[in-house]
């Protein structure tokens, strides 16, 4: 049985374009197609967050762009990572790690469960 799409939580969709690029530069579909496969569907980016968030994080400086070719030769947006961009993935991920173990801290007191 498929599980229905999460909603994202506020403050993951740049964490989540920032790691996408890790590997190699992407453009924006291929950027929502990697988040979506890496997470069985139940993490879906739409079209309006996904570029928003690029345009957003190329404005701050963590990504750079070069116009190419994507693989059905259609002209796309390659993103790629900065200097900086990784830097503030490490940040990211560091202060996401540091909230989830507290909300799991939470979650995981003994008591009465729901």
């Amino acid at each position: 049985m498929t599980r229905p799409a999460l909603d994202l939580v506020q403050g993951t969709v740049d964490l989540l374009i920032l790691k996408a690029l890790t590997w190699q530069p992407q453009h924006g579909f291929a950027i929502a197609k990697w988040i979506r496969g890496r997470t069985d569907g139940l993490l879906q980016l739409d079209d309006a967050a996904l570029y928003q968030g690029l345009h957003r994080l190329e404005r701050k400086g963590w990504l750079g762009a070069e116009w190419g070719q994507s693989d059905n030769n259609r002209r796309a947006k390659f993103y790629h990572l900065t200097t900086a961009g990784r830097r503030q993935l490490r940040t990211e991920l560091s202060a996401w790690r540091d909230y989830t173990a507290a909300v799991f801290q939470v979650l995981d007191a003994a008591g009465l469960e729901a």
